[in-house]
């Protein structure tokens, strides 16, 4: 679809279902503090109005505007909101408007990429500032008033439910080798197939990869890995050599299609675990991983070597009680994912954890001084053999855990 006339496209009243967002009184005092400064220079942009086409609840909200950055934060300023330049050097600015945060950016044409970060200059053109994003479903504007702008063939696209490239593929992703990765989880969350330009163009570019930093890569390959449908763009990103560009271990697809089969809200990390299993060590410093999705990784398959087949409830509540239930959940998830236990024992193992709640020990080190212990190395020895006692019985009532501990005062003294 070209620029002009026949790029306006009136919402529908269908349509206009998913859009009473526009109405949002916060949304509203945003348009209206940039409307204010230069009438028709905002119009919403991107995800949301992508989302909202496809039928899906918008997570956030971006405006581009004609304003130029300075411009934008006066006119925010003098209707009372906050104007935070949390991207200035690239024309955003971030309206606070009842503590929440509406990203505002200024239209923009490319003025050189180098395949990470591009150098940009204002524009006015809306087709200039849509001709330099990356698929045309991501390239639809919205005016306040309900109008879609589209200069890219977007909602043919949204429609169609399919993503494709704006213009050449090969050139949009020579502009930002991310837009590989983005090619990829775009089209498994949206689309059932892929668009074969799109594919070749990835394929062909793969090298491009390694320019981007472990932050870029780590971030965008654990949002595809946290979606339903994860194994379409892992499969596809395998076929094209994409994959091994991230990691050139061998990767196992399949055990991942099981894994979001049994437990299709599997975090990132879990996914992770499953795709690489031990291939996979050394990987949360490639992809920059926090400390705490290392450990989500890392503990699943160390857990999922202690799932057995048939786990019976007395052992498998020993074994929530040692791992804590979120590590336990993991882990059966990772067996049920490696076939190390059936996806009906898988269910019957999750039954049983979300219906137990873990005893906390009602015995301290205190406990024992108190009946006449020396304090140290004797004190741990004991509470420990009382623990594991007290867990091999099946976590008993107090009458008995207090025999526990005379027993093992007894056996060490």
């Amino acid at each position: 679809m070209s620029a002009g006339a026949q790029s306006w496209v009136p919402l529908t009243n269908a349509q206009r279902l998913h859009f009473q967002w526009l109405e949002a009184p916060s949304l509203k005092r945003v348009i209206a503090a940039l409307e204010s400064a230069e009438a028709g220079s905002a119009r919403f942009v991107g995800g949301c109005v992508r989302d909202s086409l496809l039928g899906a609840a918008p997570k956030d909200f971006d405006v581009a505007t004609t304003l130029e950055p300075d411009a934008v934060i006066a006119a925010l300023k003098a209707a009372g909101l906050r104007a935070a330049p949390t991207g200035i050097e690239h024309g955003t600015i971030t309206a606070i408007v009842d503590h929440q945060g509406v990203e505002v950016t200024t239209l923009r044409a490319d003025v050189s990429t180098d395949g990470r970060r591009a150098t940009v200059a204002f524009t006015k053109d809306w087709s200039v500032d849509a001709g330099r994003r990356d698929f045309r479903i991501n390239a639809i504007y919205l005016t306040p008033d309900g109008r879609l702008f589209d200069s890219v063939g977007g909602i043919a696209d949204a429609n169609d439910k399919c993503v494709r490239f704006i213009g050449e593929a090969a050139g949009r992703i020579r502009e930002d080798y991310l837009r590989i990765l983005r090619f990829f989880r775009f089209t498994a969350r949206f689309s059932e197939s892929f668009d074969d330009a799109g594919l070749s163009a990835c394929a062909a570019l793969k090298d491009g990869v390694a320019q981007l930093s472990a932050e870029r890569i780590g971030a965008e390959m654990m949002t595809v890995l946290a979606l339903p449908r994860a194994t379409m763009a892992l499969a596809a990103m395998q076929k094209t050599g994409v994959l091994e560009m991230i990691w050139p271990a061998a990767a196992d697809i399949t055990a991942v299609d099981r894994l979001k089969s049994i437990d299709p809200a599997a975090s990132a990390p879990l996914v992770l675990a499953v795709l690489y299993s031990e291939r996979g060590d050394g990987i949360g410093a490639r992809l920059r991983l926090s400390n705490a999705e290392k450990s989500v990784r890392s503990n699943a398959l160390k857990g999922a070597e202690k799932i057995a087949l048939e786990l019976s409830v007395q052992d498998a509540h020993a074994l929530i009680y040692r791992l804590g239930k979120d590590v336990f959940t993991d882990a059966i998830a990772a067996a049920g994912a490696f076939q190390a236990v059936s996806e009906s024992d898988y269910r019957r193992l999750k039954s049983i954890v979300d219906d137990w709640t873990p005893p906390v020990l009602p015995i301290s080190g205190r406990h024992i001084i108190d009946r006449g212990v020396d304090a140290g190395p004797a004190v741990a020895k004991i509470l420990s053999a009382i623990e594991e006692q007290w867990i091999a019985e099946a976590f008993p009532d107090d009458a008995r855990l207090q025999a526990i501990l005379t027993e093992q005062i007894t056996h060490y003294c």
